[in-house]
């Protein structure tokens, strides 16, 4: 396949463009809690304990501008917000118990420290 621009950035294959939508150290663990129920953002702040909320506010705002989340305001006080994973996010679910299940198998060949 050619080389192609997507939003003013140069690819080289479709797996490139892929990670760059899931890839990074909290995209795929977000979406792989989306995937069975919503929620709010403290409580995926509580359930990643190394994210900051800089991280999780810009990994968040970028999956839901690449449509494979959601994010549902409600008006109440005070304001509560809630993620849900997209038909589009839902797609890449297989992907990620892929990724999984290869690095279960690539740790059994390493020494963990």
């Amino acid at each position: 396949m050619p080389d192609f621009v997507v939003n003013n950035h140069l690819y080289y294959n479709p797996v490139e463009f892929a990670l760059a939508k899931i890839g990074g150290t909290y995209k795929m663990p977000i979406l792989w809690r989306l995937r069975d129920k919503n929620w709010r953002f403290s409580e995926l702040k509580r359930e990643l304990p190394h994210i900051s909320d800089r991280m999780l506010s810009k990994a968040l705002k970028e999956l839901e501008k690449d449509e494979l989340i959601s994010k549902e305001i409600f008006a109440e006080v005070p304001v509560r917000t809630q993620y849900a994973i997209t038909e589009k996010g839902k797609q890449c679910i297989p992907v990620i118990i892929s990724l999984r299940e290869l690095g279960n198998s690539l740790l059994k060949s390493v020494k963990i420290e």
